[in-house]
């Protein structure tokens, strides 16, 4: 297992005073981002910046039940208000009385673009609601905020968030997640590592789409070869959807040499598990965020999504596969989707990045 890090202590920040929106209080914030786990993780940075000002807003974040589970118990997330999308309306009308009944707030951030979270957004009792610019606020989103973020090309994901805390005046650099694990997780951590003798590679085993997940026969060819060549010991991590089940079953079956299978863990072990290990090896799913937000070592497979807008951000691009471009192709950022890609991932060119993880990473703590 490696070496655990400590959760990081920075001074405190103050606001610009010509930021478009300093002059909006920031006693109470109420931030809507209701997707999923990899969103959530991009969040973070905004919050723990948050959290550095003097004094540091309440910060209440209305989001879904499965990244919930992620960060409740943050330092930066003093309240949660959970939208259950699967209850339909009656959802919607929930939301409505627990936001009324913690309000009011001073500012509501808007981070996404969609009709629901604009719904959600009108729900917040706050006199300032801050979301993207007309042009991106897709869906008749921007209908529903009253102060807007300066126009702005498309980049990557992480960085549109710092829009918000640039136009709201917070410093946001140096960028901190402190996703954990916490100091009460650490116990899980060493009891799940105890009995594997071996470095662990995690393997993120599929998606939430199926256009984004590698061929599980290949991550079988990967595992035999991080065991027998690179001395790791494969294991699978991710949740128990169907899909995922499906491709644990494929890969224990083709693989001469067994990985260890940690499916259905649930998030807050995941943290410890990626935070253990000394590789992982993930497509574009949340878990390569929360792999990034580690600071661990991960070989990316992504070709479905833009990896400029979503890949692995600012760290360990060097160990990304990019399927979404052609070979020399320089496409620009976008929110277009490319159809059939990872397929053409290669069990070769995966080992040529793990290769070089060992030459310029093998010997991190």
């Amino acid at each position: 297992m490696s070496v655990p890090r400590e959760a990081t202590v920075l001074p405190p920040i103050a606001r610009r005073t010509d930021a478009p929106y300093a002059h909006v209080p920031l006693r109470r914030v109420c931030v809507v981002m209701m997707s999923a786990v990899g969103d959530a993780v991009h969040v973070l940075p905004l919050l723990t910046a948050l959290r550095r000002l003097q004094p540091a807003p309440h910060v209440t974040w209305v989001l879904q039940p499965g990244p919930a589970t992620l960060v409740r118990g943050h330092p930066a997330v003093d309240d949660i208000v959970l939208f259950d999308r699967s209850a339909g309306a009656q959802g919607f009308l929930d939301v409505r009385r627990a936001l009324h009944e913690r309000g009011p707030f001073d500012l509501c951030i808007d981070l996404q673009v969609y009709f629901k979270a604009g719904l959600i957004t009108g729900f917040v009792p706050a006199p300032v609601k801050l979301g993207f610019d007309r042009a991106r606020a897709r869906d008749f989103n921007w209908l529903f905020t009253n102060a807007k973020v300066p126009p702005h090309p498309m980049q990557h994901v992480q960085d549109q968030y710092f829009e918000f805390l640039d136009a709201l005046g917070v410093p946001h650099d140096p960028v901190v997640w402190d996703l954990g694990p916490w100091p009460q997780e650490r116990a899980w951590q060493r009891d799940f590592f105890a009995p594997i003798q071996r470095p662990v590679a995690s393997i993120v085993v599929a998606t939430s789409k199926p256009q984004k997940d590698w061929l599980p026969e290949r991550w079988a060819a990967v595992c035999d070869a991080l065991y027998a060549d690179y001395g790791l010991q494969p294991v699978l991590v991710g949740g128990r959807s169907e899909r995922e089940l499906a491709a644990e079953a494929i890969i224990m079956r083709e693989a001469r040499h067994r990985p260890v299978s940690a499916l259905g863990s649930g998030l807050r072990n995941l943290v410890s598990i990626l935070d253990g290990s000394a590789l992982v090896l993930s497509p574009d799913t949340g878990p390569l965020h929360m792999t990034v937000a580690l600071d661990r070592p991960v070989v990316s497979l992504i070709g479905y999504s833009n990896p400029k807008r979503v890949g692995p951000y600012r760290k360990f691009r060097d160990l990304m596969i990019d399927a979404y471009g052609e070979p020399g192709e320089d496409y620009p950022i976008s929110m277009e989707n490319r159809m059939d890609r990872l397929p053409r991932i290669t069990v070769a060119q995966v080992l040529e990045k793990v290769e070089r993880w060992r030459t310029h990473y093998g010997d991190r703590p």
